[in-house]
């Protein structure tokens, strides 16, 4: 899951890999640590970190700004690099999907027919949440007590 070395492809696909990027959105939390924002994608019936396929000629820092704005509603700030997951998709296909850790500037979460509900839940109960292992995996590797942005 650790960052592939130098500057980041472009593109949707290579070797027939489906390339998607995303982002772990985190805020201090009520009661100390942080929370981190999951999405329901109902087309799915799972719970999710926000992400989505790479467009044409998209970088994968371009492709996770743009994808978190279309499923949360909120404009971010890329903060670090998280890693990388892979995993085989509902249609058999290799999917690897870029992670970045990111700080929340401005915006609100609004409902759409792609994702109908957003929660921000602490480390344990979002880690419990994720439908997928490797969204689960992803996020018990961060350290993230006391990282948190400034409200």
């Amino acid at each position: 899951m650790g960052r592939r070395g130098g500057v980041l492809g472009r593109g949707k696909a290579r070797g027939g890999v489906i390339r998607a990027a995303g982002g772990i959105l985190v805020r201090p939390g009520a009661r100390g640590g942080v929370e981190v924002a999951v999405v329901h994608r109902p087309e799915r019936a799972d719970w999710s970190l926000p992400k989505g396929k790479l467009e044409a000629g998209e970088s994968h820092e371009d492709c996770a700004l743009r994808e978190v704005l279309e499923e949360t509603g909120y404009r971010c700030a890329l903060v670090s690099f998280v890693g990388f997951t892979e995993y085989r998709d509902r249609r058999g296909r290799t999917k690897e999907v870029g992670y970045w850790l990111m700080d929340v500037l401005s915006g609100a979460f609004a409902p759409s027919e792609e994702v109908d509900e957003l929660r921000w839940l602490d480390l344990d109960t979002a880690a419990a949440a994720l439908t997928a292992q490797h969204d689960r995996a992803l996020l018990a590797s961060l350290e993230l007590v006391g990282t948190a942005p400034a409200g």
